[in-house]
């Protein structure tokens, strides 16, 4: 997304327009360094605007409202000024998007409640609080999931990990129905490590009907907000959520109901000498511990394959979200350590065209 193979903006690949507006970067050079708050600033004509607004309360109307906020934002330096407007005014409309506002209220009066409410939210936004924390939700993978800081906030390329896993558990279900009676056929059962918001977990419960998840995460704030999404989706009965540290549990904990067919994990794997290229809205709001990944990018990835000979059943996979860098780097440290008897079968790119997803299996004895 960041800097090609080094700043973490271009790691992500952030020429995706989800992507910049996911993060509210400008470009996808942007520079990411943390700076001060700026003190906010507004052109005459803002404030003209914004004295307009208190005498005219009850007639100033969505549109309106917006392109307030995006000339606020924008004299503030908030990157994506024009969608985080959008967004916010949106979502205190009750719609996901802007552009699905009928004209009708589009250009009916806002309340003063309403015009409250968006000034309030807009406020947050122009400390650089990223968009999904501002409104406290965000969709992924076709779920609304509440989202809060510290918890990492799943990245839309990650969608498409969650894909390779199902694509994988469909074809493995279908190819064990047609050898056994349904009521015989085995249901999957996945591991995912680093669970944070419940995106990848419950994502899965939802594309793989018969499947049951267990979700680890060592942070208690990303365990308990992955329980709240499961249960305001009501896919508790299916998620087994533990709040666990893998690089210390003992492969026991990980396992209430046996050997898993997958474990996935999208796991911290950021270089940390990269850690300092963050935009502001990482540095200052999300857990860095959900992002940093040591030296090279491989300290949980190690502990997670390390852990995998032990967790998985035989042939079962292991699927990962990594850095670019890190197919090769895999590869090479797998090769060192053959005991372990895991093979990298596939290396999958991601919407920019980067190696982004690895799939390695477990060989049979």
């Amino acid at each position: 997304m960041w800097k090609p193979e080094v700043a973490f903006a271009a790691m992500r690949c952030l020429t995706h327009p989800l992507l910049m507006r996911f993060l509210g970067l400008s470009s996808p050079c942007a520079s990411a360094g943390l700076s001060q708050t700026k003190t906010l600033m507004l052109s005459p004509e803002q404030l003209s605007l914004r004295q307009s607004f208190s005498t005219r309360s009850g007639l100033v109307t969505a549109t309106d409202v917006v392109k307030y906020w995006q000339k606020v934002f924008e004299t503030n330096g908030i990157p994506e000024a024009q969608e985080s407007s959008e967004y916010i005014v949106s979502f205190v409309l009750g719609a996901k998007t802007f552009q699905s506002l009928n004209s009708r209220i589009l250009y009916t009066p806002l309340t003063a409640v309403q015009q409250e409410q968006i000034q309030q939210l807009s406020t947050k936004r122009l400390e650089r609080m990223p968009v999904q924390y501002v409104l406290g939700e965000w969709d992924f993978q076709d779920l609304t999931l509440k989202m809060r800081p510290p918890v990492f906030i799943p990245r839309p390329e990650t969608e498409d990990l969650v894909s390779l896993v199902v694509e994988e558990g469909s074809w493995k279900y279908e190819k064990n129905s047609g050898l056994l009676s349904p009521a015989a056929a085995p249901h999957p059962v996945i591991l995912e490590i680093g669970c944070g918001s419940g995106a990848i977990a419950l994502s899965l419960l939802c594309k793989l009907s018969q499947s049951r998840v267990i979700a680890v995460d060592k942070e208690k704030a990303a365990v308990d907000l992955t329980r709240e999404n499961a249960q305001r989706l009501q896919l508790q009965d299916r998620i087994h959520i533990l709040h666990h540290d893998v690089s210390s549990s003992s492969a026991k904990q990980l396992l209430p109901w046996g050997p898993v067919d997958f474990i996935v994990s999208n796991p911290p794997y950021v270089f940390h000498e990269d850690m300092v290229s963050l935009a502001p809205e990482i540095l200052r709001y999300e857990d860095l511990d959900a992002l940093d990944g040591g030296d090279g990018g491989m300290r949980v990835i190690k502990t997670i394959l390390a852990l995998a000979p032990s967790l998985l059943k035989d042939s079962g996979s292991v699927f990962l979200e990594v850095d670019p860098r890190h197919p090769e780097m895999v590869e090479n440290w797998l090769q060192t350590y053959p005991n372990l008897l895991l093979t990298l079968c596939a290396i999958h790119k991601d919407f920019c065209g980067k190696p982004r997803f690895l799939h390695i299996q477990k060989q049979s004895r």
